[in-house]
């Protein structure tokens, strides 16, 4: 799967949010230059900095002092005022209010939804990217326990194509899982 330019220059460390799925997030929940997010599990950052180019703003949010030295960098690459990084636990508080979308990529997402739930204003969204179909399950029947009304879980496969004189097929090289991604509504 060819990386598109802007995004190869970017850092990276911890596994990234591939542009296949933000494009799917961003479209799902409608976000746009109006909206605020809130991000939980800043990881690499490249979520919140492809959110922070679209929306008036992002928070986010790791425990990992590390991670979000990388996410600064990318901040910096991109040169973005309106993306804040925070260093704290989410399954224990959070500030915002008001959100529109609250993304969460994290081990043990399901703990995160309470704070998410109290983030997020009405009929905003909330979505779960969960590499495991474990995860999934435990992450959807918590959702109905925080008052979420779940809407659908998709895996997003993108199939490069070798496209050549002799023929056109589909080539046996790029990424095909990455990750569930579940979408709710408070």
């Amino acid at each position: 799967m060819m990386i598109p330019q802007h995004y190869r220059r970017l850092k990276r460390g911890p596994q990234v949010i591939l542009p296949k799925d933000i494009g799917i997030i961003v479209a799902y929940t409608g976000v746009d230059k109006n909206s605020v997010c809130v991000d939980f599990g800043t990881g690499s950052g490249w979520l919140a900095v492809s959110l922070a180019k679209i929306c008036r703003q992002v928070t986010s949010y790791d425990i990992r002092e590390d991670f979000l030295k990388i996410a600064e960098r990318n901040r910096e690459i991109e040169g973005l005022d309106n993306l804040i990084l925070k260093k704290a636990d989410v399954t224990k508080k959070i500030d915002e209010k008001d959100a529109d979308i609250v993304t969460i990529d994290m081990p043990n997402a399901d703990k995160s939804l309470k704070n998410a739930y109290k983030a997020l204003r009405e009929n905003g969204y909330v979505v779960g990217y969960l590499p495991h179909m474990e995860q999934v399950k435990k992450f959807v029947s918590t959702l109905d326990k925080n008052r979420f009304r779940y809407l659908e879980t998709l895996e997003i496969i993108a199939r490069d194509m070798l496209v050549r004189k002799e023929g056109v097929r589909p080539s046996t090289k790029g990424v095909w899982h990455t990750a569930y991604l579940v979408f709710a509504q408070k």
